[in-house]
């Protein structure tokens, strides 16, 4: 399929995590159109599995939805920044959990029609407790899961967070390898 040309860049908005374009483009049939997209440096989140088959959650509020969302703990990537090292900065300022090891399930495009966000997702393990270290503005509160009971939450629907539901049902895929 031949892509498609910008013709001309249309910056919207630029805010500290996002920013919003209305661009000109030539179809791949030759037409002039338009696309409104966001530009995203992506984000990366951690399933974390202590010994007994628990995994570390995080129950926080989310504006957008105006609701508490149960989720991995996750985060956003600073540009250039690496998402190994985001992962494990994330997994121990939301859970005060350091990872002796980790493995990387793969990355996902949450929402590819209007945004260019790639989320990386990594499987932790060997667990240390650290203590937690969140950031001035979150408020979050961390709660531990049996993981089949994860997979069991994802398909009733009570799990409607897509970076969970994705990297959860990953690591169910390969432990039944």
């Amino acid at each position: 399929m031949k892509p498609e040309k910008t013709i001309k860049e249309n910056l919207c908005f630029k805010g500290k995590i996002l920013t919003v374009f209305n661009d000109e483009i030539l179809t791949a049939g030759g037409n002039k159109a338009t696309r409104e997209y966001i530009r995203h440096n992506g984000g990366v989140c951690v399933v974390a599995i202590n010994a007994e088959n628990e995994v570390y959650m995080v129950r926080q509020y989310r504006y957008p939805y105006r609701e508490e969302v149960l989720e991995l703990p996750a985060g956003k990537l600073e540009l250039g920044e690496d998402p190994l090292k985001a992962g494990m900065r994330e997994l121990e300022e939301e859970t005060g959990m350091r990872a002796g090891k980790i493995e990387f399930l793969g990355q996902f495009y949450p929402t590819p029609g209007y945004t260019n966000e790639i989320i990386y997702m990594y499987k932790a393990t060997e667990l240390t407790a650290v203590g937690q270290n969140l950031d001035e503005d979150e408020f979050l509160s961390v709660e531990k899961y049996d993981i089949q009971k994860l997979g069991e939450m994802i398909l009733s629907g009570e799990i409607k967070d897509g970076k969970t539901i994705a990297a959860v049902l990953k690591v169910l895929a390969g432990d039944k390898k």
